[in-house]
């Protein structure tokens, strides 16, 4: 790869992760007004069929696009490209016709699988995004293909805004005219639509007038079958485990004696994990994953020694702000569960919950490191058996244990997912990245940090005794313990040497933090 490449290469990618960043942000933090407004019923009713429509998104926002754009790549000219992309859209468009059909014709028996045969209409409003799916996801891969990131990155933050401006809207409405919630569901579904619409508005068509009829391609639709199913499968894993919980929560609730309105109550507390586990994923990865263009350039350059490196500042940097951010959450999850939907309900599953952060990041993490040579079946087999032990085991878990036990059943698939990577893997990715020291440094790390946010929590209850009940006195809380918890683990971080300083500096704005600590090191020694 020439140097101009690699440069376009990686501009490029920067523009894609902070385009991708912006849209999970969007699409995370929508999800506490909307619970705001619709209450538990109403969030349970949404996050129901959600994950159908989580997996269509991912198939047109980052899956397919992914793929076609290896594709587009990889032909040697404009009109071989363009023949590619036509072949790329007609298996699409057969693939996005049968889910379509699927969808709407099975809608009653999925809605009965789910324990709720109200939702029928939901799931079908959900079918229609599926056919702007094919327009989407080959324009979006046609234009990575040729190093033209803007396009994508443009009709991803285009399309999320749209999708959450139009969702809250309906939520106001819902609320002001004493919808249903299934009404509202229905209609705040529509909102997949509407937004894929906006996207394809904004993204140039790939399609031009060509003299030459191109290379034909072979096996493109077995490639996209396999290859392009493996990238979304794997893209949408906490989707699919979103989607298991959808057919087994609610019913093994029911199962267990709950009253059906109760069930679909406590369904809606449980999915108030999502949007935290979404943070907190959106952080870590995007971290850990700003390395993976460089990782990719030492790949296809022929440096063995330079990808081992950044693998391994890819990981700790993964595990690091993962486990920080998991142990934060899970310290202070009464607080953030009262000022974010008004009261406790669910933190002892939610904190749970937030386990899955540190094994999704990474999962996730390292199945980029896995991408970028091009190797796809040991992470397809790991998530393929955690969905089974989810699925099979997370009815039993619910019937037994409750909330709660479904959100050990997503944190046992993810171990499951992670334990088979990591022991499948060579040798090379896996052996030095995390030492004994290490990990007895981020234990301290992590368990001084815990400690001094408990102390903050205490000296604020007995000054301001609201904390314990109030709202906005909640907030007030959060508003100094998280910069508190922040500050005490990079203190100790720095002084355990728990990173070393190029892997301090792969972070942003870093070179600042080591001055500065070097400046207090200095005088502390004199």
């Amino acid at each position: 790869m020439g140097h101009q490449n690699v440069n376009t290469t990686l501009r490029g990618a920067l523009i894609l992760s902070v385009a991708a960043f912006v849209a999970k942000l969007l699409s995370a933090v929508y999800r506490v007004p909307f619970q705001n407004l619709v209450g538990n019923t109403g969030f349970y009713v949404y996050q129901q069929v959600y994950p159908i429509y989580g997996i269509g998104m991912t198939f047109a926002l980052s899956g397919l696009p992914v793929f076609i754009s290896k594709l587009i790549a990889d032909a040697p000219d404009l009109p071989t490209q363009q023949r590619v992309a036509r072949q790329v859209y007609q298996w699409t468009w057969g693939l996005a016709l049968l889910i379509f059909m699927g969808l709407m014709w099975g809608a009653p028996w999925i809605a009965q699988g789910m324990g709720d045969r109200q939702l029928t209409p939901l799931i079908r409003m959900v079918a229609v995004m599926f056919l702007l799916m094919p327009d989407l996801s080959v324009n979006r891969g046609y234009h990575q293909g040729r190093f033209q990131m803007l396009p994508t990155a443009r009709s991803q933050v285009v399309e999320q805004t749209v999708r959450v401006v139009v969702i809250l809207v309906i939520a106001v409405l819902a609320t002001q005219q004493q919808w249903s919630v299934y009404r509202m569901g229905t209609w705040a579904l529509s909102s997949g639509a509407i937004a894929a619409v906006a996207a394809w508005l904004v993204l140039p068509r790939w399609r031009t007038a060509t003299t030459s009829p191109g290379t034909p391609v072979p096996h493109v639709g077995r490639r996209l079958l396999i290859e392009g199913g493996t990238l979304c499968l794997l893209t949408a894993m906490m989707v699919l485990l979103q989607l298991v919980d959808s057919f087994t929560v609610k019913n093994g609730l029911v199962a267990d004696g709950m009253a059906d309105l109760a069930a679909k109550d406590l369904k809606g507390v449980y999915d108030r994990a999502q949007p935290l586990v979404q943070l907190g994923l959106v952080v870590a990865v995007a971290f850990a994953t700003s390395l993976l263009p460089a990782l990719t350039a030492a790949q296809q350059q022929g440096r063995p020694r330079a990808f081992k490196r950044l693998t391994t500042t890819m990981m700790r940097i993964a595990l690091v702000i993962a486990t920080a951010a998991t142990a934060g959450l899970i310290s202070l999850m009464p607080w953030i569960d009262r000022l974010l939907f008004g009261n406790t309900q669910g933190t002892g599953m939610l904190a749970v919950y937030m386990l899955s952060i540190i094994l999704a990041t990474l999962i996730q993490t390292y199945n980029s490191v896995l991408q970028s040579q091009d190797q796809y079946r040991l992470t397809v087999l790991a998530l393929g058996i955690g969905l089974l032990v989810k699925a099979v085991l997370n009815q039993w878990a619910v019937k037994t244990y409750g909330g709660l036990g479904a959100s050990w059943l997503t944190v046992l698939s993810l171990l499951v997912m992670f334990l088979l990577i990591w022991y499948g893997s060579t040798p090379t990715l896996r052996t030095g990245i995390w030492t004994s020291l290490f990990l007895g440094k981020l234990l301290v790390c992590v368990l001084v940090m815990i400690g001094g946010v408990n102390v903050t929590v205490v000296c604020l209850s007995r000054w301001w005794p609201a904390v314990m009940t109030g709202r906005l006195a909640a907030g007030g809380l959060l508003l100094v313990t998280i910069p508190v918890g922040a500050l005490i683990f990079m203190v100790v971080a720095l002084g355990s040497r728990l990173l070393t300083v190029r892997e301090w500096l792969t972070l942003p704005h870093a070179e600042h933090l080591l001055r500065f600590w070097q400046k207090i090191a200095q005088h502390g020694g004199k």
